[in-house]
């Protein structure tokens, strides 16, 4: 497995290492050891799956404290654009993002630590998304930023008259109106 870091601290890229023959291919998607060897020590407990079609822009969500969760995003089928914003107060990337393409085809996965707002868009006819989380689902943590926050000036790679948008995702603040309760 690679571990990449990007200009965000806290958010890495991870590329399997694929072993593929004439009989199709064999990756481990996940293995405990060289996570941790590349200082990823999340405990996950809980696996999620989501399937949506072309168009689709799930997020920004995050849990708030106690139960933030850590998230190592990966596409099963299609591809997505998968974003994290930095909510971490006191860090020097607050309100940064950065975006990457996953895909069944790339494999690439990203990990994102607790204090990050997570979203993805859909750019192909489907897709199916995986996502490990290292804490359990809690309605009374739940929070999020509106997908469209000037402030944060996403480029989706959707076109915005065929964005499709969940009602509860349109009504998401700000991030100036947010409270997430993470600090740096």
């Amino acid at each position: 497995m690679q571990f990449e870091t990007c200009h965000i601290p806290g958010l890495v890229i991870v590329t399997p290492k694929v072993f593929s023959d004439s009989r199709g291919f064999f990756f481990e998607a996940y293995n405990r050891k060289p996570f941790e060897e590349a200082g990823i020590t999340a405990n996950f407990v809980q696996d999620n799956q989501s399937q949506s079609s072309y168009g689709v822009i799930r997020g920004l969500h995050f849990q708030r404290n106690p139960f933030a969760q850590s998230k190592l995003v990966r596409v099963l089928q299609g591809t997505i654009l998968d974003v994290g914003v930095d909510i971490r107060e006191g860090s020097p990337t607050f309100g940064q993002h950065f975006s990457i393409e996953l895909s069944a085809e790339n494999k690439k996965q990203l990990f994102l630590p607790a204090g990050f707002a997570h979203g993805f868009s859909v750019l192909s006819e489907t897709a199916i998304v995986a996502y490990k989380c290292d804490n359990y689902y809690s309605k009374e943590s739940e929070g999020g930023i509106r997908y469209d926050d000037p402030e944060l000036a996403i480029d989706w790679k959707i076109d915005p008259a065929k964005a499709i948008v969940s009602g509860k995702d349109l009504e998401l603040p700000l991030l100036s109106e947010s409270f997430a309760n993470f600090t740096y």
